[in-house]
């Protein structure tokens, strides 16, 4: 599983075969520069949706419930749920976290015939009450709490568990007990498959901020952001010494009976500058032709 946010990524996340692409609440970090995944709404997380379903095909598609969209009230859940589903396109949702109102509203969207996966260990949108992106069960009873939480959740409905930021041992023991999938990220190799951001694990950025919360345990597969830098300097120069565009990049030309006339109707309307302009313009692009122009 990977996550995508929009058609190119959706575009590159179904040609490359994966089985499952979450639409993920991480938009607010990776697409709009946010700290954290709460400011971005229900209303924005719909319309990221609708984008990567237009660039997909094949692939599984998960819709994250965005903080504020779920835990008033189970009726409030399915609500969410239902509008991710018929006005974002994608075939499921996921929701964070494990207490008692987090199960009753993913029972209650199982129940409304939605399917469901759920998160916990460290979930995104409780980083205030956990006081930052910290990992999760690294004592006995913070591990037993996971695995139960695990089990809740499959009791629930759900049909797989994003477990985030635990031990390994911890994540053998949830996989091991339970029927349904695990999918780990920062969990260690003992879940039934694994997810990264698709950001992170590109290389995508370059940028201070995104450094400070780029986590320990992504893997980088890419360093895309620093093609995209060289590729945009590159442009910049080119357009400041006045290289491009150059003969391969100007296709659209008059035809040569028709150059005169133009000249002509410009000359007519007083437009002696724009005429000599174009008449520049063309002896120009005759040169470069010939393989001798020059470029003011």
């Amino acid at each position: 599983m990977v996550t995508a946010y929009d058609y190119p990524s959706g575009v590159q996340v179904d040609t490359a075969g994966f089985d499952i692409c979450l639409v993920g609440d991480s938009a607010a970090m990776v697409s709009h520069g946010h700290d954290n995944t709460i400011p971005i709404s229900l209303d924005l997380m719909v319309e990221h949706c609708r984008a990567v379903v237009r660039g997909t095909s094949r692939t599984f598609l998960v819709g994250d419930l965005p903080f504020g969209s779920y835990e008033s009230s189970p009726a409030q859940a399915v609500s969410s749920a239902v509008r991710v589903m018929k006005e974002g396109g994608v075939d499921s949702v996921k929701l964070e976290g494990s207490a008692p109102s987090r199960i009753s509203a993913a029972k209650a969207i199982v129940e409304a015939g939605i399917a469901v996966m759920g998160h916990i260990g460290l979930t995104p949108q409780s980083v205030s009450a956990l006081g930052g992106f910290r990992p999760q069960g690294r004592t006995v009873e913070s591990a037993v709490k996971v695995v139960e939480a695990a089990l809740a959740l499959q009791e629930a409905g759900c049909f797989a568990v994003v477990l985030e930021c635990v031990p390994a041992p911890v994540a053998a023991a949830v996989t091991s007990a339970l029927q349904i999938p695990t999918i780990g990220i920062g969990a260690g190799p003992f879940c039934s498959g694994q997810v990264l951001v698709y950001h992170d694990l590109l290389g995508m950025f370059q940028h201070p901020l995104h450094a400070k919360v780029a986590p320990k345990f992504c893997k980088q597969y890419g360093n895309i952001g620093e093609a995209i830098n060289r590729a945009l300097c590159e442009y910049k120069q080119e357009v400041e010494t006045s290289s491009f565009p150059g003969p391969s990049h100007t296709p659209y030309r008059l035809p040569a009976t028709d150059v005169d006339a133009f000249l002509n109707e410009l000359l007519k309307k007083g437009l002696n500058v724009a005429a000599d302009a174009a008449a520049a313009a063309v002896e120009n692009a005759e040169k470069e032709m010939n393989g001798n122009g020059t470029r003011s």
